[in-house]
Order: C-alpha cells, then sequence, then structure tokens
C-alpha cells in the first residue's frame, strides 16, 4: 500500500512539472494577462476516483476593479485522502486587454495534480469561461493541508457571487 502511495505521488508530481511548465509558454502566445483569481477551496474528501468542493473567488482586473464569484471545482481521477481548506491563485488570460464584468461566469477544464503530506502542493490549469477564451494559469501553487495525493482532469464553474 505505502509503494503504490508512493507511485501515485511521483505521477502527481510529474502531471504538476508539466501543467506548471507547458502553461505558460502557450498562454503568452496567444493571449494577454487580464487580471488575477484568488479562490478559498472548501475542506474536503477525496473519493478515490474524483472529488467535488465548493469554493469563493475574487477576480481582481489589471486595471484595478474586483468581483466575486462563487462556485464548485471537481477533480476526475485519482484523488485520494483528506485536505484543509485550500487557497488557489491564477492569472487570467484572455484574447483581449478587456474581459468585461462578469466574463469569468462558465465551466472550465483541463489538468490538475496535487500532493499532500501534511502541508502539500498542487496545480490546476484551466480554460473556459465566455466562449472557452479564458485561460487560468497557476500563478503559485496552491497551498493546503491533510493527506491526499490527485491527478486527472479537473472541471470548474464559476458564477457571479451576490
Amino acid at each position: 500500500m505505502r509503494k503504490f502511495a508512493f507511485t501515485l505521488a511521483a505521477v502527481a508530481l510529474a502531471a504538476l512539472t508539466a501543467a506548471l511548465t507547458a502553461a505558460p509558454a502557450q498562454a503568452q502566445s496567444s493571449r494577454v494577462r487580464v487580471g488575477g483569481l484568488t479562490c478559498n477551496v472548501a475542506p474536503g474528501v477525496g473519493l478515490i476516483i474524483g472529488s467535488q468542493k465548493s469554493m469563493s473567488c475574487t477576480y481582481q482586473s489589471v486595471d484595478g476593479w474586483s468581483e466575486h464569484y462563487s462556485g464548485t471545482i471537481t477533480r476526475v481521477g485519482v484523488d485520494i485522502g483528506v485536505t484543509d481548506a485550500q487557497t488557489i491563485g491564477w492569472a487570467v488570460w484572455a484574447p483581449v486587454k478587456q474581459s468585461g464584468r462578469g466574463a469569468l461566469a462558465g465551466g472550465y477544464g483541463g489538468g490538475s495534480a496535487e500532493v499532500t503530506l501534511a502541508a502539500g502542493l498542487g496545480a490546476n490549469v484551466l480554460v473556459g469561461g465566455f466562449q472557452n477564451s479564458f485561460m487560468l494559469q497557476p500563478v503559485s501553487v496552491s497551498a493546503q493541508t491533510g493527506a491526499n495525493v490527485a491527478a486527472g482532469i479537473a472541471g470548474m464553474q464559476l458564477d457571479p457571487a451576490p
């Protein structure tokens, strides 16, 4: 069992490394940075083949205005363990600089990986929003505590918060 956990951790770290090195070049070649998105994700339990957690987010545009979103992040793939609340930060990239209020609302999908043993790291590179025109690139890895190994496909739904 311990060997299996270490193998899963190695796979998750490899996926994390690939996500963090491939996404910046792709994002910068066809999009401009329009802001940043920070999400506070609820604690949860990985159910071996996936998980779903609620979150509240704040978008800060490069022009100085901000807006709030609520939503869920879902992972399908290997997800084993328990995590406390976490904070995830992304750079938001779009094909044009004027993204407009509420434009981040919608569904996103992409790759995800994280490893947590007491304290841990993770990354989620996601594309979606209005006409799949936004890319969310990790500006820093997510920080969390618990015991968890996860790698797979991530989906996220963002809705404007009241």
